[in-house]
């Protein structure tokens, strides 16, 4: 897997770019079957979460199965100390997919960002605390995904139950939250759900809302392949030509009024580069072997009642 160190518009770090090779399908891998059903598996075969998008078109069912494992191994705290800022915690993140079975990287090119996109549009008035309490989906084992509340993939979905404020390991966590040396949560952007799924760090989460911080994280999300970048990028090119030329036939025509071209452009030429290199693309899924039938057979061996179950 080759790496690359991603920066902003500003210059400052931005994430990890990943190219991943050898891995068609991943380990941790969602699955598709007719009624707009999903469903995410290990490599084992074993469902982690079932979902199917409401009648009204507005949501997700949701299901947990029980049977979720974190591709990254525990975190120690003498590590938490020893590893700081979000460069060198999406180094150690990235070492850990690319070795997890149950990974969900695949074949293509991939981000890990500091930070997520949905943090940007919080309100001025409400706390970034308040804010993040907001978007945590609950209900255990099921529930559902609202679509018309958050606007689509604000949400964040826990693949296991949040543990309570009290649980020893939130309590642990606590005191990292309050000296600062939280490891990062990763949140995987999971297009199925148009929601952001907790692929680890369930309790560190829960002990930084609990301390009144803000969690760090780190989000993974599928960016576009590189033929899509080439062309993008050419597009991108010829638009400024084009542009370019324009400007110097009116500034030939009328002279220094015209304003200069590059000056105008040079900024758009750069924001057209750098969104066909870091633009997201949509989650990828795989037919579900068995298709309808096994996705109802299974879910109903795992929750008779679920509402998804009902179409």
């Amino acid at each position: 897997m080759r790496r690359t160190d991603a920066t902003g518009r500003d210059g400052a770090w931005a994430g990890l770019e990943l190219e991943v090779t050898g891995r068609p399908r991943p380990g941790l891998c969602p699955y598709v079957a007719d009624g707009r059903r999903l469903v995410l598996r290990r490599a084992d075969g074993a469902p982690v979460l079932f979902g199917r998008v409401t009648r009204d078109d507005c949501g997700v069912d949701f299901l947990r199965a029980g049977a979720f494992r974190s591709p990254l191994p525990p975190l120690r705290a003498d590590t938490a100390r020893r590893v700081r800022g979000p460069a060198r915690w999406a180094h150690r993140f990235a070492d850990a997919l690319e070795r997890a079975a149950d990974s969900p990287l695949h074949d293509g090119r991939w981000a890990l960002t500091a930070g997520t996109r949905f943090q940007r549009w919080r309100p001025e008035n409400e706390s970034p605390v308040a804010y993040w309490r907001d978007l945590l989906v609950e209900g255990d084992p099921d529930g559902e995904l609202d679509w018309f509340v958050h606007n689509g993939y604000w949400e964040v979905l826990p693949l296991r139950a949040w543990p309570d404020a009290t649980d020893a390991r939130v309590k642990a966590y606590r005191k990292q939250a309050a000296d600062g040396t939280l490891p990062p949560v990763l949140l995987w952007w999971f297009s199925g759900f148009d929601a952001h799924l907790v692929l680890d760090g369930h309790a560190r989460l829960v002990a930084a809302l609990a301390e009144g911080v803000e969690p760090p994280v780190l989000e993974l999300l599928r960016l576009a392949p590189a033929d899509e970048v080439t062309k993008d990028t050419a597009t991108a090119v010829a638009t400024y030509g084009a542009e370019m030329a324009r400007f110097r036939t009116l500034r030939a025509a009328h002279g220094e009024r015209v304003p200069d071209g590059a000056a105008l452009m040079g900024p758009v030429l750069a924001r057209a580069l750098h969104d066909a290199r870091s633009g997201h693309r949509p989650t990828w899924a795989w037919p579900l072997p068995g298709g309808a039938e096994q996705w109802d057979r299974t879910a109903r061996e795992l929750a008779p009642g679920w509402e998804g179950l009902r179409g």
